[in-house]
């Protein structure tokens, strides 16, 4: 027979567990759908909600060559993952998986966007059109994105294979 004290502290485990799936699943759902309106570069786009508002949003976990920074310039390969980006997400619904920190100092919201049910971001990296960039705390998917960096610089894909050392 099962001692009283270890049958409480399974039940506890068991309540906190099926308690966690459950957040998990509300946090999944409530990722808001949305529809993208404008691509400014190849990681940063607008969005257009349900509620007929906007937001500027900044892909989380990649950065691509820049195309409109006012030190830098327009960027090897910078076009390049701009033009992919609009051609890929204007006009189309997407979903906005959120991470620890909502927003950048610029006031841009901070998420990771879901395409056909994939993370844009990896797609970019996969394609060298973007490079790997953890924006501290939001590591979720920080080590995916590092081995799908590795292999396209590897491959020399993209900007890995036309910029130098990219």
């Amino acid at each position: 027979m099962v001692p009283a004290r270890v049958a409480v502290a399974l039940a506890v485990v068991a309540v906190v567990s099926a308690g966690g799936w459950w957040l998990g699943e509300q946090r999944r759902t409530a990722n808001p759908q949305v529809r993208v309106i404008e691509v400014i570069d190849g990681d940063t786009i607008v969005v257009a909600f349900d509620d007929g508002s906007t937001d500027t949003v900044r892909i989380l976990g990649i950065d691509t060559p820049e195309t409109h920074h006012p030190v830098k310039g327009v960027e090897c390969f910078g076009p390049e993952a701009a033009a992919y980006t609009a051609a890929r997400l204007t006009g189309q619904v997407v979903q906005l998986e959120h991470d620890v920190e909502a927003r950048d100092l610029y006031d841009r919201r901070l998420a990771y966007v879901i395409v056909d049910g994939r993370r844009f971001g990896d797609e970019l990296v996969r394609r060298g059109l973007a490079r790997m960039l953890v924006i501290e705390p939001n590591t979720a998917h920080a080590r995916e994105l590092l081995t799908t960096e590795l292999r396209a610089r590897r491959a020399g894909r993209g900007l890995w294979g036309e910029c130098g050392s990219g």
